[in-house]
């Protein structure tokens, strides 16, 4: 076990995991346990806690199989199927396969022009009930690049002045899938979002429901407008606000290793996906699962509105 949790020992009540951060506003490594076996009911209290206080954990040599990855997981929570549009594992409904030739890759076409906030996201916000947390597990990693970057939007909420805090208090976005640039040719892209797409406004400062802190809920990769402005008013406002969101005080950078697991809270984070595993020859594969999520709600205390599809809810073998 760690140095940090022996301190915690000698200062305190025991702990059963060591929790030693990895930068100022966000993440942290966890070790003292082994997800390959059931965890005790306090250890589960304690990573839910460091969850709650870093937003992202970091677990090293644990070399779980689905089985294993879904068990951990549902000590936390509900699980959802593994993906609302783009489905699931075969012969495990709960279980997404982030490959590096996967399906959603399949429809990133032509030249766009990349800014900070680029491929930046918190998992499904246009669901009316974006899942709580993900759990992504790596398999196999390339021998360098492949990065996966998390943000703080708590701490970036907080980093807002007062009055434009203020100001987004009150405000609402539309979140939604829409298909990426150029993909308007593919078929079963579109085919898909008819039979499972999905839209919501959700308020541009979400309340987190157990711990109360306000964030900044703006994912830039599903927040499409802002309710009440011009478009105008809408995109520079939103510019404004993705390009604060990511900025490097907020983030952390995690270096993936086969055997490494990502766990993190959705509803106070973003992350972004790495672009550079298209640029090595080097096969790239995790599983994620998501926990099944509340409605958003606003700092007024009235919660999101669904525009289309249905709630994620948890799966239930038939």
């Amino acid at each position: 076990m760690s140095n940090t949790a022996m301190l915690h020992n000698i200062a305190g009540a025991p702990t059963e995991i060591g929790v030693s951060p990895v930068s100022i506003h966000i993440g942290a490594e966890i070790d003292g346990v082994d997800l390959t076996k059931p965890l005790s009911a306090q250890a589960v209290e304690e990573i839910r806690a460091a969850l709650l206080k870093w937003k992202v954990l970091f677990f090293h040599d644990q070399h779980l199989d689905h089985e294993q990855q879904l068990a951990f997981s549902r000590q936390f929570g509900e699980l959802t199927v593994g993906h609302a549009v783009f489905g699931n594992v075969e012969e495990h409904p709960e279980i997404y396969s982030i490959a590096k030739h996967r399906k959603a890759n399949r429809y990133k076409t032509g030249e766009k022009m990349e800014k900070p906030w680029t491929g930046w996201h918190a998992d499904i916000t246009a669901a009316i009930n974006p899942p709580s947390a993900s759990i992504l597990r790596g398999v196999n990693i390339p021998p360098y690049g492949g990065d996966t970057q998390f943000t703080n939007l708590v701490a970036a909420y907080n980093g807002l002045s007062e009055t434009l805090r203020g100001f987004v208090d009150g405000l609402r976005g539309v979140h939604r899938f829409a298909p990426p640039q150029g993909a308007d040719t593919f078929e079963d892209y579109q085919e898909l979002l008819k039979k499972r797409g999905q839209a919501s406004e959700h308020p541009l400062v979400r309340v987190h429901p157990e711990t109360g802190e306000r964030a900044l809920y703006v994912s830039p990769s599903f927040l499409k407008s802002i309710v009440g402005l011009t478009p105008r008013e809408s995109e520079q406002l939103l510019e404004l606000l993705w390009e604060h969101a990511v900025r490097q005080d907020y983030t952390v950078r995690f270096r993936w290793k086969a055997g490494d697991i990502a766990f993190w809270d959705n509803r106070s984070t973003c992350h972004l996906a790495p672009s550079d595993i298209f640029q090595i020859d080097a096969d790239r594969q995790l599983y994620r699962t998501t926990l099944v999520g509340d409605v958003p709600v606003g700092v007024d205390g009235k919660p999101s509105n669904s525009l289309e599809g249905e709630p994620i809810l948890a799966y239930a073998a038939e």
